[in-house]
């Protein structure tokens, strides 16, 4: 009788200890109710919801007295929520109707649906019994208090699939049913900012009727990008012919009025981001000033005109979110001493591509603006576009986004992107960064990247898929897709076609171009072989997320380095899986992708010679950054970053020492390969090297911006520095130190052969 009695009291307390909540029991549909006044991005949200459990059920949700789900708008405007399970109902108390939002659509992923439900065709599961855990609460604010996207260098992807397949129309306009969706998107994402797109031949955001409306229901903030000032569109609403040439100097009336018209329309200041200053039309330097001091002057009278025209049309300009980005150039005349409101965000970017170039001093990170970051996940421009994949290493930008967050650049984050579809990982990282900085850290991004993979395919595909795309991601930090012709853009035009260098001779030997290879057909096995564990209807989803990409770098691969008739066979499957790509979904996504953006050289039918190297002996020694025998307090190993993909990270006066062995005396050559980073904090950023406790040799990382070897340098994603030594036979001792901060080492080796000719480290992989 007494064990009878034990047993059933730990029976009890097992049924009390997990009791659930089913908020879905498979014979009727979830219930909802709303109590009190709520913003339309709470409609919007809602519906999104419903729409989501139809998928996931098969029953649409009705709003009932006693409901299962009970949404509550809260006052607050820091767009948190809470979540919790209690006495039989699920509680959503959102801050201000955006964090209403969030917070209904974290009930949608509870219930698996992802994301990227409508944009990556990411099918949720059916389910028969949804439960929360008696007690479940979440609790979520932001860590970075505007979060968005620039839809930049559309012409080749969202804008022809949007005027031309989603909704047919004008030629150019992105419409506001793409609008729409994007801002769906963002709410998915816990976003709540864009700049919108502005390219030449686009239609201007604030003449697409009805796209602002559509902005504010979705409680989304607008402003624009760094060179269009006061919320005007230039390229696109600028009239030469009718106003002059955009010249402060010699038609600065007509510039100010021109801002002026805009600012008369605004009717709530909350809902913008206003950018000052001044650049060119186009992302170029202001139009009428030869020297910096006649440009940091010019932009001085411009920035303090803009505050007038701010206070005379829209309000007091120290209560109004303003940003200014000192971006290229703007950037040289802001350290020249330009006087910028304290209250306006200062947006510090990276140099197009993922590397930052500056992050706030002491000084400024105690701004009440604060500060924000610029960053790049696609780009048009020198040395040369990257506007077809999405391949930045994933590691890189958590490496970033968690520097700029230690120095209190917390208040506008913005991800440059072509086109939302194909940069889906790394476009939800940053955002899941900007929400939540731990939600990864360079220490456990692995496990966030497979999570989402197993999120998007289910668990059994998604890690059999992780390891294969983790080395996607190393062979894309060895060479981007569209680097691989070993070309550049927008150069001498009397020198070179159109500016731009024909493919020739890649840097790749042989024997590397054979490994790489070899190492793409493991992959695309994987991926094989993973695809048969995909549900039927996330075929679709795969296929752009992963096989796509996949298989379109490895042709590239095969089309440079093979013969011939391989390098034909290659661009002939380039086609082929971009026909596919374009065809998804019954024909949804036509028009979206294109394997050839602008038309450069390295995507033509076209072959490369490789590097002839008769070198085969094999290195002396080689090391990855992240294989030292002793570190100093801080150093960081930063997972997916690197052509080792453990590049390591060191504060100032971080240390890495390293012992080896060496076979023979003879002259050697030390090649230290490092991440290609930025002075982001003083003058220079500067590493040394010892051997056997020898007077270190200083390297200096610090590049001119788009000097010949900074292009080098981010073309290979590594900055290399020789250092010529001798040394005898026997044991050694290497010690790489940082001397200022963001130092980030990812390999070195000893060659006693310095006439080989290779690309990679080591140099006989």
């Amino acid at each position: 009788m007494k064990q009878l009695l034990i047993t059933i009291l730990c029976l009890i307390t097992s049924v009390v200890c997990h009791a659930q909540l089913a908020w879905f029991d498979g014979k009727k549909p979830i219930t909802y109710s709303i109590s009190g006044k709520t913003d339309p991005v709470v409609t919007v949200a809602l519906q999104m919801f419903c729409d989501d459990m139809q998928q996931v059920t098969g029953m649409k949700p009705v709003a009932a007295r006693q409901a299962t789900v009970r949404i509550v708008q809260r006052k607050g405007s820091d767009d948190a929520f809470r979540l919790t399970v209690n006495d039989g109902h699920i509680l959503i108390e959102g801050n201000g109707g955006r964090g209403t939002a969030y917070g209904i659509l974290e009930l949608s992923r509870l219930a698996g649906v992802s994301p990227w439900v409508w944009w990556g065709d990411v099918v949720p599961q059916r389910r028969s019994l949804l439960t929360l855990p008696d007690g479940f609460v979440s609790e979520q604010k932001p860590s970075v208090a505007l979060r968005g996207i620039f839809l930049n260098d559309e012409d080749w992807s969202l804008r022809p699939w949007s005027c031309h397949t989603y909704e047919p129309g004008p030629e150019g306009r992105i419409g506001v049913q793409t609008y729409k969706r994007v801002f769906q998107l963002l709410l998915r994402l816990r976003a709540n900012a864009i700049w919108p797109a502005m390219h030449e031949g686009t239609t201007a955001f604030f003449r697409v009727d009805g796209a602002k409306s559509m902005a504010d229901s979705c409680g989304i903030i607008v402003g624009t990008s760094h060179c269009e000032p006061l919320l005007r569109n230039n390229v696109g609403e600028w009239d030469v012919s009718r106003r002059g040439r955009f010249n402060y100097k010699t038609n600065r009336q007509a510039v100010q009025d021109y801002w002026a018209e805009r600012l008369k329309e605004v009717r709530c200041p909350d809902d913008y981001v206003f950018t000052i200053g001044m650049r060119g039309i186009h992302d170029s330097s202001m139009e009428g000033y030869t020297t910096n001091q006649e440009k940091f002057e010019a932009l001085q009278q411009v920035i303090d005109d803009q505050q007038q025209l701010l206070r005379r049309h829209v309000g007091n300009p120290s209560r109004l979110m303003q940003m200014f980005v000192p971006y290229k150039e703007v950037l040289q005349l802001y350290e020249m001493g330009l006087r910028v409101p304290d209250n306006v965000t200062l947006m510090w970017c990276d140099d197009n591509y993922g590397y930052m170039t500056r992050f706030p001093n002491e000084r400024e990170q105690h701004r009440t603006g604060g500060s924000g970051i610029y960053y790049h996940l696609s780009y048009w421009g020198r040395p040369h576009d990257y506007l077809w994949l999405t391949t930045t290493q994933p590691g890189l930008i958590c490496q970033e986004l968690h520097e700029a967050y230690r120095r209190n650049v917390r208040k506008l984050w913005i991800a440059n992107v072509h086109d939302p579809k194909v940069a889906a990982y790394d476009l939800e990282l940053f955002l899941d960064l900007a929400w939540n900085i731990n939600s990864a850290t360079p220490s456990t991004l692995c496990d966030h990247y497979r999570r989402w993979l197993c999120r998007q395919f289910g668990d059994k595909a998604g890690l059999l898929l992780f390891p294969a795309m983790h080395e996607f991601f190393r062979l894309c930090g060895q060479r981007r897709p569209e680097f691989m012709g070993w070309t550049q853009v927008e150069l001498d035009k009397k020198k070179y076609e159109r500016g731009l260098s024909p493919v020739s001779t890649i840097e790749l030997n042989k024997h590397e171009a054979a490994g790489r290879l070899a190492a793409f057909a493991r992959i695309k096995a994987a991926v094989w072989e993973s695809e048969a564990y995909v549900r039927p209807e996330l075929k679709d989803a795969f296929f752009a997320a992963i096989t796509y990409p996949v298989f379109a770098t490895e042709a590239m691969t095969r089309k440079m380095v093979g013969d011939e008739a391989e390098s034909r066979r290659a661009s002939d499957d380039i086609l082929s899986l971009t026909a596919q790509y374009n065809a998804l979904a019954g024909g949804r996504w036509n028009g979206l992708m294109d394997a050839a953006p602008r038309r450069l050289p390295v995507f033509g039918n076209v072959h490369a010679q490789l590097v002839n190297d008769t070198v085969n002996a094999p290195v002396a020694v080689m090391r990855q950054a992240a294989d030292y025998d002793s570190a100093t307090e801080g150093a960081v190993t930063v997972q997916m970053l690197g052509h080792s993909m453990q590049a390591v990270a060191l504060p100032k006066g971080g240390e890495l020492s390293y012992t080896f062995q060496l076979t023979e005396t003879d002259d050697y050559v030390l090649r230290v390969a490092t991440i290609p980073m930025q002075a982001v904090d003083s003058e220079d950023i500067r590493f040394s090297v010892s051997i056997d406790g020898a007077d270190p040799q200083v390297f200096s990382l610090k590049e001119p911006f788009r000097s010949e070897r900074w292009k080098l340098n981010v073309l290979r994603g590594q900055a290399l520095r020789d250092l010529p030594v001798r040394l005898g036979s026997g044991m050694h001792t290497l010690e790489i130190r940082a001397l200022d901060d963001h130092i980030v080492v990812d390999q070195w080796q000893l060659d006693n052969h310095p006439e080989r000719q290779c690309y990679l480290i080591p140099a006989d992989s």
